[in-house]
């Protein structure tokens, strides 16, 4: 296992690579650093104003390789980015200026505050629906309870955020329609509604998939022969069909972490919680490049490190795969 683990973390070299250049290409290359500089410090800008600006941010560099004679060809923009991020040092914002490890820190905890209870309510409600489902299989309950999935599915999340926002916050005023504070017990009333909002939002696929996968542990044979010596349905879906469907679970489950850690762009953006989401989302707009930059390959080696943690879940829920 030790060697497939060495391997493993040498192929996120030229992962983290791949994406980190495909997002330098996007801001600088496909728009140059003065119009980056432009757009921060508005159009109306000096050329002296945004020569300063460049140079404080090191961004007067050439930009992927340095052809500049007599100079290093590593002294360019993108390696020296690539050797800040390689020593975990995230740099400041291009915008206020804050360290970014500050940043993060301050909005890690409203995103898992969000993320957290709607993921873990989200399993909780969708494969306890799909167990049910099988177990009412080819009823009218169960071909009403899949069209309602399919509906729930083809509304976009947009409709049930400004929905939720009018009807639950605004008419019936059970909840705050925007903001957020971090203050004990009132903290989980701003919280309630985009929560149930994304649970619902991503519970029809949920329950589809989970149905799918349940269904199809139902027609093995160690399934028959539990029902031949006599095993009720219910134990049959709790002891075995639930048990061997773990590998699936795991590849939803796991898969999602690292969203979890960096937040909801969209609900966190629509209901003013000051999470990793909103933080992406107003950088975006900005632009805030070192702190794109940096959600981008905390993104990407949490989301690497969720799949490496999905084969070694794999490995421990089924005896029969072996890490090579």
């Amino acid at each position: 296992m030790f060697a497939y683990l060495i391997r493993r973390l040498f192929f996120f070299v030229p992962i983290l690579f791949g994406v980190m250049l495909l997002t330098f290409v996007l801001f600088f290359v496909v728009q140059s650093p003065e119009a980056t500089a432009k757009r921060v410090l508005g159009q109306k800008a000096t050329p002296k104003s945004v020569e300063n600006w460049l140079h404080n941010r090191g961004y007067d560099k050439p930009l992927l390789i340095n052809h500049t004679p007599g100079g290093s060809w590593h002294d360019s923009l993108f390696i020296h980015q690539m050797r800040k991020l390689a020593t975990f040092d995230l740099g400041t914002s291009d915008v206020s200026g804050r360290p970014l490890r500050e940043v993060f820190a301050q909005g890690v905890l409203p995103s898992l505050l969000l993320t957290v209870p709607a993921f873990f309510a989200s399993i909780a409600l969708a494969v306890g629906f799909a167990l049910y489902l099988v177990f009412i299989r080819n009823a009218a309950v169960d071909l009403v309870a899949s069209l309602f999935c399919v509906a729930l599915m083809s509304v976009p999340v947009m409709v049930y955020v400004i929905f939720g926002q009018f009807l639950v916050a605004q008419v019936l005023n059970y909840f705050p329609a925007f903001g957020f504070e971090l203050s004990g017990w009132s903290t989980p009333k701003f919280l309630l509604l985009p929560v149930a909002l994304m649970v619902v939002s991503g519970l029809g696929a949920d329950v589809r998939l989970f149905r799918a996968l349940f269904l199809e542990e139902m027609g093995q044979d160690y399934i028959r022969t539990a029902r031949a010596k006599g095993v009720s349905t219910v134990q049959v879906l709790l002891r075995h069909v639930l048990k061997n469907g773990l590998i699936n679970l795991i590849t939803v489950v796991v898969a999602s972490l690292p969203f979890l850690i960096m937040g909801s762009l969209l609900l966190e953006n629509f209901f003013g919680i000051p999470g990793l989401g909103n933080v992406l989302f107003s950088a975006i707009q900005a632009p805030d490049f070192a702190v794109v930059q940096a959600s981008v390959f905390l993104g990407s080696l949490l989301y690497l490190g969720g799949l490496l943690l999905t084969d070694l879940c794999y490995a421990w829920a089924d005896p029969r795969i072996r890490l090579q």
